[in-house]
């Protein structure tokens, strides 16, 4: 079992943006005071696929092992996601231990950027989460209906409230978040602190060759979703009959093919020399990265937890890093 200790820099970050205790490490999200557990865990199956006592479960077995940045979204489960974080967050008494992120701009009640619209959907998700604060914002389209203005002025006013302390993109291109950073600079407002990118392991070209360069420029917080590549990555898809077990198993057929199987074995061979699971493996693979602060992931049982959380934990050798980029490489 690996080692914590009392201070110690994880990879792709610096020690004054990382610190460790025994069952706590935490980064900070780009230029916030946000200091969160290098995983985020997504509220995205909860009120779906996961009901009352599988969600609590979940979020027990999260906060138990360290975890404290929950990331969930309006639209989720129509809502549903939010309400449960936020009845899980009272009855333990625990919001000001928590990170709590959740995205608007896709709910069937408040649709898109528009100031109103946005204003509309904070004040809801407040309620929902019972909480006075949401503490990172995502804009979770890039509505380019609207005009940018509109929105970063709407969202620094609920800032200047304190009903939202921080926010980021979800859905930006590089293009667009220069633009956003441009537009907040001449008018004076709060700029974005973090970016969700769909990246991983076997999805890398579109982030790597683009967002990432400006996300560094910008000192952006980076949340890569989709991190396991809807469960390819966790190993448990071997073969096309391995797709039927899992009700999301069909998004995974993707990756059977030549490079995944590519990667799992590189995958394989590593998690083999931590002892470590292959998820564990592939999201340490993502916290190698700079500019990487919590890969989003979300758990369909309690038991699928901890070996998200030690991600945090594993050490990459250079050799190995290099060896799984090798396998990946597009």
């Amino acid at each position: 079992m690996t080692q914590v200790h009392p201070t110690r820099s994880l990879p792709g970050s610096t020690s004054a943006q990382v610190t460790a205790q025994p069952h706590f490490i935490t980064r900070v999200i780009g230029s916030s005071d946000l200091r969160v557990y290098p995983l985020a865990l997504s509220g995205n199956v909860f009120g779906w696929t996961a009901d009352d006592p599988a969600t609590t479960a979940i979020l027990d077995s999260f906060a138990e092992g360290g975890g404290n940045f929950v990331d969930t979204a309006d639209s989720y489960a129509s809502g549903r996601s939010e309400l449960m974080i936020g009845k899980w967050m009272r009855v333990r008494r625990n919001r000001d231990d928590m990170v709590v992120a959740t995205k608007v701009g896709k709910s069937r009640d408040n649709p898109g950027m528009q100031a109103d619209a946005i204003k509309r959907s904070v004040t809801a998700s407040l309620a929902r989460l019972g909480t006075s604060h949401i503490d990172l914002l995502y804009l979770h389209v890039d509505d380019e209906s609207v005009d940018f203005d509109e929105t970063l002025l709407a969202v620094d006013e609920l800032i200047g409230e304190g009903k939202v302390r921080y926010f980021g993109g979800s859905d930006h291109t590089g293009n667009r978040l220069i633009q956003a950073r441009i537009a907040c600079g001449q008018m004076g407002v709060a700029p974005m602190v973090a970016v969700q990118s769909h990246y991983n392991l076997l999805h890398r070209e579109t982030y790597e060759t683009g967002l990432a360069h400006v996300a560094a420029i910008q000192a952006l917080g980076v949340m890569p979703r989709f991190a396991l590549a809807s469960g390819f990555l966790s190993g448990k898809y071997r073969q096309r009959a391995d797709l039927a077990l899992n009700s999301r198993g069909h998004d995974a057929a993707r990756y059977l093919r030549r490079r995944g199987f590519k990667a799992l074995n590189a995958l394989d061979e590593v998690a083999h020399e931590h002892d470590a699971s292959v998820a564990t493996i592939a999201l340490a693979w993502l916290l190698n990265k700079p500019g990487v602060v919590a890969p989003v992931v979300s758990a369909s049982t309690a038991t699928q937890v901890p070996e998200l959380l030690a991600a945090a934990r594993v050490q990459l050798t250079r050799h190995q890093s290099a060896e799984l980029d090798r396998a990946s490489a597009y």
